[in-house]
């Protein structure tokens, strides 16, 4: 079963709905009060918490821009304008008011930066995937130690001042999985991420739909700014690091992500994210690498 849809089984057993704030294991699964962070004189403040294997935050949004960073684990990141699958050398960039669940693969402590509105111009335009150096690494978690009931320092807003210029020195990376708003496109998509390595192709898709491979293949770049090809191929790698931190052999990730062989896999996997995956595994078990 896909981390995916095991989000989902999730979402839906757990009955609840958050405006503010999400729901941690610390607190009997209540929502964290983030009033605080939402209202601090800091244009910059951090909370962290950790949560189990296969926990769900419900959909939630914040007032102020979010950054959002897995120390030691993967983090499955939902909103309407994409997905995300991001390893501990990265975080995600949600702007101010944008809604958004989470679901935790494997137990990770989860790093939350809440970013003043005014603050946020200052970072990219777009939801997205940031490089987190080891710099960026130590100012997140020296912000969410903070103690925002205590006289605030000059110190405290030099940390959040360093945090954003380093943040803008990163460029996005390719961990985006752009999410379409039309049924029958995002019905493909559905069943391309519950089960990357389905068989089906354009042509099958399109007569499944009702419509020629032309008009298939028109309409999903125009839902999705990707074509069918390197959508489906994006969804497959974004998938396959899950296996990658399970230990799984590389040749049964390959064939389990729907490659032929060990070596397509890998140079597709080079191609996209910068690195074979026998190195990606060894930084993420190696952050600061």
């Amino acid at each position: 079963m896909s981390i995916y849809r095991t989000m989902d089984i999730f979402f839906i057993k757990m009955d609840m709905r958050l405006e503010m704030g999400f729901a941690s294991p610390s607190e009997g699964a209540r929502a964290l009060d983030l009033g605080d962070h939402e209202s601090s004189d800091l244009p910059i403040t951090g909370v962290v918490t950790r949560y189990p294997a296969g926990h769900v935050v419900p959909e939630h949004s914040h007032r102020r821009g979010h950054l959002l960073y897995a120390a030691d684990g993967v983090l499955l990141i939902e909103a309407a304008t994409g997905r995300w699958l991001v390893p501990p050398t990265t975080a995600v960039w949600l702007r101010p008011g944008i809604p958004h669940r989470l679901v935790i693969p494997a137990p990770a402590a989860v790093h939350g930066i809440f970013i003043h509105e005014a603050a946020a111009v200052r970072l990219p335009a777009q939801d997205c995937v940031l490089h987190v150096s080891p710099l960026l690494r130590e100012l997140i978690g020296a912000l969410t130690s903070l103690d925002l009931k205590s006289a605030h320092s000059k110190r405290e807003k030099l940390l959040g001042d360093l945090l954003l210029e380093e943040l803008g020195l990163q460029p996005p990376l390719p961990f985006h999985l752009p999410w379409p708003s039309d049924a029958q496109i995002r019905r493909v998509c559905d069943a391309l991420v519950s089960d990357p390595a389905h068989p089906a192709m354009a042509d099958d898709w399109a007569a499944t739909l009702a419509m020629s491979t032309k008009t298939f293949h028109r309409r999903f770049q125009k839902c999705t700014g990707l074509t069918f090809g390197r959508w489906r191929q994006q969804t497959r790698l974004m998938s396959s690091m899950t296996l990658l931190l399970d230990g799984a052999p590389i040749t049964q990730v390959a064939l389990n992500s729907g490659y032929e062989s060990h070596s397509a896999y890998a140079v597709a996997f080079k191609k996209h994210f910068g690195r074979p995956p026998s190195e990606f595994f060894v930084s993420i078990h190696r952050p600061g690498s």
